[in-house]
């Protein structure tokens, strides 16, 4: 079943149960879908890719959201912007814990053979289409830092 008819059959439950907040978070990964589709001039549904990326988009953008809110003291804006995260989170494969992330990322090295700073961009590159849907880029980021520093 494709991310759209997934999303679709998600919303229908929410307005059957009368919960709003799924339905917003619902409702924006519909929104993103289309507005990609028309991007890409295509008809077609988007690839398996292409739906990760904006699913990992759309969370991270809440996440930011909520951050910023919890800075500036209104827990109040930030907890409906992490509950819409979450509602969005249910459609991405199931996330990697650091030390499977760290395992990734150490053969990658091994593979290219880096050594240093200067080869971040070759293993960031190799990492971010392995972890692809699977980890956030900024962990993938902080852990090749680490390991290359």
């Amino acid at each position: 079943m494709s991310l759209q008819a997934k999303v679709m059959t998600a919303m229908k439950e929410a307005m059957k149960a009368k919960d709003t907040n799924a339905l917003t978070s619902l409702r924006a990964i519909k929104s993103a879908i289309l507005l990609a589709q028309t991007e890409s001039g295509a008809k077609e549904d988007l690839s398996e890719d292409q739906e990760l990326k904006l699913l990992q988009k759309l969370v991270k953008q809440r996440k930011d959201s909520a951050a910023i809110f919890t800075e500036q003291g209104r827990e109040d804006l930030a907890q409906p912007e992490l509950d819409q995260a979450k509602v969005i989170e249910q459609f991405l494969p199931e996330q990697l814990s650091e030390e499977e992330i760290e395992k990734v990322i150490v053969d990658i090295i091994a593979k290219t053979g880096a050594e240093g700073m200067k080869d971040i961009g070759k293993v960031m590159g190799m990492a971010s289409g392995q972890l692809t849907g699977k980890a956030d880029g900024k962990t993938i980021s902080t852990i090749v830092k680490s390991k290359l520093s």
